[in-house]
């Protein structure tokens, strides 16, 4: 049997230990702020009403407050990661994103920040949040994508190439913007849209960005993670790499953050469809005021030498 991608039992006990043990007491939320600022943003700009949503995963309930916030009188669900304290307005149960106990056509909203990037089955899970929307209801969601910890993974794999000889998989291999926007189509959704933003944090030292991880539960948590130690002069060899190829002038060190935006709608007949080929009303070389050139019009390239 195939080792799942993330072990994710782990990931759920490390996400755990950062609620309770993070920077200050609790989750480094300031990326997850960030989202969830800009969620609410997105849904501001939506010229229609929902009734009924999800918040699906998100590792705080940022994202569900929103929800009630916008949604009011709304049946808001939220499915989170760990058990936590019920909020009003909030309909709230622990769940698998990759197993949604979610009746089909019944949610007008399905939104879901900084989760999906850690999902085995990102398609399968997709194809779920899809079935689970109402003909016509939107999918917001919010992952980490493809150059998110560029700097570290670089780090990481030239002090273990240099230390121990080889390297074993310590970042997680994140989505690009092109991958994600397939996957979309793939699950069926009509007029899908992928964009992304990319967040730089400086930190005094690596080691900083680090602590930070470790509070928002994003160690390491792939299934075919080294599972020995990792050595000291490693870890110490890879902070000075870092140092020494990701410092400002001031010494501070660069992390980079991408954030991948996902919206896609569930199919229906009164949304827009591209035109067949060769449909065309009008010209573009007319719009453009210019001439239109066809292979027959084209100069001959061997009278121009």
């Amino acid at each position: 049997m195939d080792t799942p991608l993330f072990d994710t039992a782990l990931a759920r006990r490390r996400l755990a230990r950062a609620h309770a043990n993070g920077r200050a007491g609790g989750y480094a939320d300031f990326l997850l702020a960030r989202a969830a600022e800009d969620l609410d943003d997105r849904l501001g700009t939506v010229l229609r009403s929902f009734s009924s949503a999800l918040d699906l995963g998100t590792p705080t309930p940022a994202a569900a407050r929103i929800l009630a916030r916008r949604i009011d009188g709304g049946r808001i669900l939220r499915l989170a990661p760990l058990p936590e304290a019920p909020e009003p307005g909030i309909a709230g149960a622990v769940a698998d994103p990759e197993a949604l106990p979610v009746a089909a056509a019944s949610l007008d909203l399905a939104v879901s920040l900084l989760a999906l990037q850690g999902v085995n089955d990102l398609p399968g899970t997709l194809v779920q949040v899809r079935r689970a929307l109402k003909p016509d209801g939107l999918f917001l969601g919010c992952l980490l994508g493809g150059a998110t910890l560029t700097e570290l993974r670089q780090s990481f794999a030239a002090a273990e190439s240099e230390m121990e000889g080889g390297i074993s998989p310590r970042v997680a291999p994140f989505a690009a913007v092109r991958e994600v926007g397939g996957l979309l189509q793939r699950a069926g959704f009509a007029l899908p849209v992928v964009d992304s933003e990319t967040v730089t944090v400086r930190y005094a030292d690596p080691f900083g960005l680090m602590r930070d991880l470790r509070a928002m539960g994003l160690t390491n948590a792939l299934g075919e993670r080294r599972r020995t130690p990792l050595r000291r002069d490693t870890l110490l060899r890879a902070a000075e790499i870092y140092a020494t190829r990701f410092a400002d002038p001031d010494g501070r060190v660069r992390a980079t953050f991408e954030l991948l935006w996902l919206s896609g709608w569930a199919p229906h007949e009164s949304q827009q469809k591209p035109l067949r080929p060769g449909s065309a009303q009008a010209r573009l070389a007319d719009a453009l005021g210019t001439q239109e050139i066809t292979p027959e019009t084209m100069p001959d390239e061997r009278s121009t030498r």
